[in-house]
């Protein structure tokens, strides 16, 4: 019995990894494709790689997500760091409030906050464009920073700042050397989620964007109302960069790991 459940449990598990990654197998088969078709594979070819680098508007939205992606990721995970910091410091009742502050952008419906902004930015007459697409991002992002960040800090000694202040560490120091690399894997993990959140948004972008300023999110959009298999070659670059990344994140600390217990076996020899 427990043998047949375990069986079922595998099927149903392979099943829904192949109904995950089966389109993006699709995806990447076809956009070597010769043809325009998205049913038939009608031979190999690159050349909507090519008129996917050639194609101006097509590159000019890749470099702002990526610019978009990297400002508020860097501009999040720094202010959201230390906003989970300083929470760690305060009073119970201002920390549960800002905690609870903090949960509802990430709960509520992304339309809802898409209207928000955009709203916000027309009240205060703010021309909306790069710039503002670079606020909104931030502005959603910096919660999935504080979320990621404040678990490391309750596993944290309370006192361990001030024991490296007494020992004669400035407050700076203490920040630096002391608590920010215990609690670094909570901001890798942040700014991870922050530039994926950002990389991947369309709603929000669509709402604050403007004087023709797309992402990718919303140049996809725009092209898949015609068939263009060269959204399946930007698509799948995407794909593989991300992959590579992945694999990068994951495989330097496997690497440094065993570099670290090389040394220890060495010193112990």
């Amino acid at each position: 019995m427990k043998k047949k459940k375990r069986w079922v449990g595998m099927i149903v598990m392979a099943l829904t990894i192949l109904f995950f990654y089966l389109p993006i197998i699709f995806m990447i088969a076809f956009s070597f494709n010769e043809s325009k078709s998205l049913t038939h594979f009608d031979g190999f070819s690159l050349k909507w790689y090519k008129k996917m680098f050639n194609d101006s508007a097509m590159m000019e939205s890749l470099y702002t997500t990526i610019l978009v992606a990297v400002i508020a990721t860097v501009v999040s995970t720094v202010v959201g760091t230390i906003s989970a910091i300083g929470l760690s410091k305060s009073k119970k009742v201002v920390r549960e409030a800002v905690t609870q502050l903090n949960d509802f952008p990430i709960m509520n419906p992304e339309i809802v906050t898409a209207i928000g902004l955009m709203l916000f930015f027309i009240t205060l007459g703010i021309e909306r464009g790069l710039m503002t697409m670079i606020l909104a991002h931030i502005a959603f992002c910096i919660p999935y920073v504080i979320l990621s960040v404040m678990p490391k800090i309750r596993s944290l000694d309370p006192n361990i700042a001030e024991a490296a202040m007494d020992l004669g560490a400035t407050p700076w120091q203490a920040l630096t050397k002391v608590i920010v690399p215990q609690i670094k894997v909570g901001i890798l993990s942040g700014a991870l989620i922050a530039f994926t959140m950002s990389f991947d948004d369309f709603i929000i972008s669509y709402f604050v964007t403007g004087r023709g300023v797309k992402n990718l999110s919303i140049m996809v959009y725009t092209m898949s109302k015609r068939v263009n298999p060269s959204i399946n070659a930007i698509s799948t670059l995407v794909v593989v960069s991300i992959t590579i990344g992945l694999i990068v994140v994951n495989v330097i600390p496997i690497i440094k790991e065993k570099k670290l217990r090389k040394k220890a076996l060495e010193g112990q020899i």
